[in-house]
């Protein structure tokens, strides 16, 4: 009786595994030149019927290394934790307090790591303390159909159910009227689901300077700072 059922079980995960669709296409933004996290967008589906598989836990890696967090733009799911490891030779304070989830690591050396749980939805924009220049962006979704395009702009998101989804992008220069407008009802079909081009306009969007996780003005930084104090 125990063979039967392992047996239908691996017949039914194996049909729902090829039923899986694969979405994937390309993002264009309009006017903007520069390093390859300059182009990179982050688009997710949401399917209309609410249904979405089980959480299973997962641990990714944002490091910090020569004052920059790499990668500068991630998507993940709600539910994960993120290591903040310090490869610089100097101390780092990875904080948010815009929107998104709230969190302050603290100052941490080199060689050391901290880790946060994103445990809520929204779009969480990080930075150091210490370093004005350092900044960073995770997407986070209740949705395991989430992808960031490449620096060709192309992106690809694997093991999509059959059915209809809400498509929704983001990117960092981008207003969010400009985004809303993009908001679009697609249907996926067994077959791979090749999704037109997706043009993003940065027009309106007007940078805004962040303070220190104080609320105050960044203190110049010192010429000595890749040292072992902060």
């Amino acid at each position: 009786m125990i063979s039967v059922w392992r047996i239908c079980f691996s017949h039914l995960a194996l049909s729902f595994t090829l039923a899986a669709s694969v979405v994937s296409g390309s993002v264009d933004i309009v006017g903007v030149r520069g390093h390859d996290d300059d182009v990179q967008a982050v688009v997710w589906l949401e399917p209309e019927n609410g249904e979405l598989p089980p959480r299973q836990p997962a641990v990714v890696r944002m490091l910090q290394r020569h004052k920059q967090f790499q990668p500068h733009l991630l998507a993940i799911r709600t539910g994960t934790s993120v290591e903040f490891p310090n490869d610089d030779p100097m101390f780092h304070n990875a904080f948010s307090n815009i929107d998104g989830k709230r969190f302050d690591v603290g100052l941490y050396p080199p060689g050391s790591s901290r880790r946060v749980v994103f445990d809520r939805p929204g779009i969480v924009r990080i930075f150091c303390n210490i370093h004005q220049s350092m900044s960073a962006v995770i997407v986070v979704e209740n949705t395991p159909w989430i992808s960031v395009s490449d620096k060709h702009g192309e992106f690809r998101i694997a093991d999509v159910p059959p059915g209809r989804y809400t498509l929704n992008v983001f990117y960092e220069r981008a207003t969010r009227q400009t985004l809303d407008a993009l908001r679009r009802t697609i249907e996926v079909r067994e077959q791979a689901t090749s999704l037109p081009a997706i043009r993003i306009s940065c027009a309106g969007y007007i940078p805004v300077p962040h303070r220190n996780k104080y609320g105050l003005e960044y203190p110049p930084e010192s010429g000595t700072s890749y040292g072992t104090s902060p």
